[in-house]
């Protein structure tokens, strides 16, 4: 994938970091998921869609075998992983590969739409008519941001390195734009903060996963990265929290 607004248009491919994201994205904080809920998602007897779903990380935390759950990612290896997952657990969700911005799915047919860690990789024009045209009336769009604190020294320290790497990276510029967009009227957002927990190993998982390392670095690149990352990960031993902003904001129609 490649859009001229991020990382100067450096191409990137979440495909390649399927198996770490699933494995080592899957850290949102429970209230985050309790809002969702108190927001609706995923509530008895209502249809839900995740855009941009990964390998399927809010279904499965929110997952609520009376709702009807569908995810759509355009990344074939994410959608593979999200599809087992579900399969070994016995999760009944439905997973498609699809860009955001022509899924192929019915009109009228969902009472809420997500899209989490994504947005600003879509067309928003094209996004404001597929999701008008795919929530019910009174339905409900919304969309979650979750960043690490620039200022916890780790963080910084990691991110100062994949820059050295791939100094095209934005990390969360763009999303961060697009948090107070109005796509549509009525906009409300929520925020809150959250200390996540982590290894040295899982925060190395994290950074793998970003968009900023393997989906865009070639192989040389990412295992001189790597490297000096597990290098840096030394002075940092045992668990520690990681603080986050986490974002909500959302419309109903």
């Amino acid at each position: 994938m490649k859009i001229g607004s991020i990382d100067s248009g450096r191409e990137f491919d979440f495909g390649r970091t399927a198996s770490a994201y699933a494995e080592y994205r899957d850290i949102y904080p429970e209230e985050l998921y309790d809002r969702l809920r108190a927001l609706g998602v995923s509530a008895d007897g209502t249809a839900w869609l995740d855009l941009g779903t990964g390998t399927g990380i809010l279904p499965k935390n929110l997952y609520n075998e009376k709702s009807d759950i569908t995810g759509a990612d355009i990344s074939a290896g994410q959608i593979e992983l999200a599809r087992k997952d579900a399969q070994e657990s016995g999760r009944r969700i439905t997973y498609i590969t699809a860009p955001a911005e022509n899924t192929g799915l019915p009109d009228k047919a969902f009472d809420t739409i997500t899209a989490a860690q994504c947005f600003w990789y879509f067309d928003r024009e094209k996004m404001r008519a597929e999701i008008a045209r795919m929530l019910k009336p009174g339905g409900r769009f919304i969309k979650i941001f979750m960043n690490w604190d620039f200022d916890v020294r780790i963080a910084a320290e990691s991110i100062a390195l994949v820059k050295r790497f791939n100094s095209g990276w934005h990390s969360g510029r763009n999303a961060h734009e697009d948090l107070y967009d109005d796509l549509f009227p009525g906009r409300v957002t929520e925020e809150f903060y959250a200390d996540i927990p982590f290894t040295a190993e899982s925060w190395h998982g994290r950074m793998i996963a970003c968009r900023g390392t393997l989906a865009s670095m070639d192989r040389e690149t990412f295992e001189k990265w790597e490297s000096a990352h597990r290098e840096m990960l030394k002075k940092y031993p045992g668990s520690f929290t990681v603080g986050h902003k986490v974002y909500i904001s959302y419309f109903t129609l």
